[in-house]
């Protein structure tokens, strides 16, 4: 049974059609990449996922359970959603550190938040420090969680961000151009972090403009042009084998270079 379906979904704005009749499916485990050129609908698809933005038409469901149906009044409602908020983790292609907050505080906020009205409060604090130590020590930052985000290398801030996300213990963890912020040289150290997610079974969707990586990571990858799936299928599908001229033209950009 798949751990995430979609179906049918749409989003507009003004009169512009960003999303048209968008459906796929996504097995617990699998790494979905998302590639197509900017303006393709990508981070519309992925902030429409995480309820950032409310989607036109269409369904999502995560585990069976329907979390929005645009012929359902219920699911569509504020207070519903911000708890249907918590199945998706979302890392944003520029970090949104608080630079308030240390590096453990920032994994830490959202749960102690969660966790307000919530008795036994030192245990619970003491239980999600202890979390949030471990996920900053598997991100490489065990010497680094005292320090603010204006003390950290932008790949450094990518990786508090990831582990920030995965402190909420989403089924599905999701990346908006994770690299794109980034220098050159600080790409392959977030790189890295993600494959070692992929190699432990993270769910995961990531939207990306790395090629290589999107071929070498993903179980499945959609290809989307004008606000569509064009083409989908596994990476030796798509990337060797692509079936859509407009997939040719988008992907010859990559190997020519």
């Amino acid at each position: 049974m798949a751990i995430l379906e979609v179906e049918h979904l749409s989003k507009s704005f003004d009169r512009t059609e960003v999303l048209k009749d968008i459906t796929f499916s996504l097995e617990k485990g699998q790494v979905l990449s998302i590639i197509g050129s900017s303006g393709s609908g990508k981070t519309t698809l992925l902030r429409c996922l995480n309820f950032l933005e409310r989607p036109d038409g269409g369904s999502i469901s995560v585990n069976g359970e329907t979390l929005f149906d645009i012929h359902d009044p219920i699911t569509s409602q504020e207070g519903e959603i911000r708890k249907k908020r918590l199945h998706f983790g979302l890392v944003f292609q520029s970090f949104n550190l608080f630079p308030q907050y240390t590096a453990l505080g920032n994994v830490m906020l959202a749960k102690e938040l969660l966790a307000k009205s919530q008795p036994d409060k030192k245990e619970i604090h003491e239980e999600i420090e202890k979390e949030a130590r471990r996920l900053l020590t598997q991100m490489g930052l065990a010497d680094r969680m005292e320090n603010y985000p204006h003390q950290l290398s932008g790949g450094q801030c990518q990786r508090v961000a990831i582990a920030r996300a995965l402190a909420l213990k989403p089924d599905i963890l999701c990346f908006d151009e994770p690299t794109s912020a980034l220098d050159p040289e600080l790409t392959g150290e977030v790189l890295k972090v993600i494959q070692s997610l992929a190699d432990q079974e993270t769910t995961m969707i990531i939207v990306t403009h790395e090629m290589a990586f999107a071929r070498d990571v993903s179980s499945q990858v959609i290809f989307m042009d004008g606000g569509c799936i064009l083409e989908q299928g596994t990476p030796e599908e798509v990337f060797e084998n692509p079936k859509e001229e407009r997939t040719k033209q988008f992907l010859s950009r990559f190997t020519n270079g």
